[in-house]
């Protein structure tokens, strides 16, 4: 049996725990059904044994107290809002991390877990992710990860990290899979009904994060008018013009002020113009090609896949709110 030990903090966030959990068994029951040894045995574990509150403020049991000697099978960090302020607020539990992981095949989190594996020093030189909505203050804080923030999950050497929430069901099954095999994984996502493999990244579910107005009123100017008309003739030649500066100055300046060119600014405003279209209208999809300002279905499906992983139609397909 592969031992997975994940510790539990107040502030948690309940499915960081239960979904990882129920791969795990769900993983072990089809072994044994199949006549195979082996599987998983789970121990949530805590300061002391006993409830520990969510920050949902639904509560789940520790069986267990975090061990400080004893090899372990698989340290999963799960992420919440307590997690997180623990990376900062409980220097203990950090120095168990770090004391921790030695005695670890792997070492993973979930969610925010990722940030008290940084600040354990684990994640320092890795590639690693965490939910989109903190990537950036990761990122901010940690300067020596390569942060992902679209990633549903990512490994690196024996550390492996994922996305927001539910991405601790797609990082359970890639370590089932890893353990195991392709079919078992394939076997435990359809009885839970979900992805064996999640098509696309974390950016088809966040929110549009737009960029700070620019301080110089004449960028600032050309950004109001991307907004406003994102399916309008928004060439460097056009918005220079339209600002009064050349369009070297103008692209310099742009870049400088926003870290991106005019034209991935571009692109990212029609992407998330069309996701609205697609989310609240049926409309063919070249109409929405046309609305948002990509001219062709093509050159949308291309913005699309870079920006989000996946194509509009199977985008509108995960996320429309309008009945058929």
């Amino acid at each position: 049996m592969h031992d997975v030990l994940i510790p539990l903090l107040p502030g948690y966030q309940p499915l960081d725990v239960v979904g990882p959990h129920e791969v795990f068994q769900a993983a072990t029951l089809l072994l044994r059904h199949g006549g195979a040894e082996g599987g998983y045995a789970v121990r949530l574990a805590a300061r002391e044994p006993g409830p520990v509150a969510a920050d949902s403020g639904l509560a789940l049991s520790a069986t267990a107290v975090l061990p400080d000697s004893g090899p372990i099978g698989t340290l999963l960090v799960p992420g919440g809002f307590g997690v997180r302020r623990a990376a900062r607020d409980q220097p203990g539990f950090v120095a168990w991390l770090r004391r921790a992981a030695p005695r670890a095949q792997r070492v993973a989190s979930v969610c925010t877990g990722a940030f008290p594996l940084a600040a354990a020093g684990l994640l320092d030189g890795r590639s690693a992710t965490t939910h989109w909505r903190w990537a950036g203050a990761l990122a901010r804080e940690y300067a020596r990860i390569d942060v992902h923030a679209d990633a549903i999950w990512l490994r690196s050497g024996s550390v492996w990290t994922s996305g927001g929430v539910t991405a601790g069901l797609d990082l359970a099954l890639a370590l089932v899979e890893a353990d195991h095999g392709p079919t078992l994984a394939q076997r435990v996502a359809r009885e839970m009904v979900v992805f064996a493999r999640r098509p696309g990244g974390q950016s088809q579910f966040a929110a549009p994060v737009w960029a700070d107005p620019a301080p110089r009123p004449s960028v600032r100017a050309a950004q109001d008018h991307i907004h406003a008309e994102p399916g309008a003739d928004l060439r460097v030649p056009v918005l220079a013009a339209r600002v009064g500066m050349s369009e070297r100055h103008f692209s310099r300046e742009f870049t400088r002020l926003l870290g991106v060119t005019p034209a991935e600014y571009v692109e990212q405003v029609r992407v998330e113009a069309a996701r609205r279209v697609l989310e609240s209208e049926q409309v063919a999809v070249s109409r929405v090609a046309a609305r948002s300002g990509f001219g062709s279905t093509e050159t949308m499906r291309r913005a699309f896949l870079r920006r989000l992983g996946v194509p509009p139609d199977h985008y509108r397909r995960s996320f429309t709110t309008v009945s058929r």
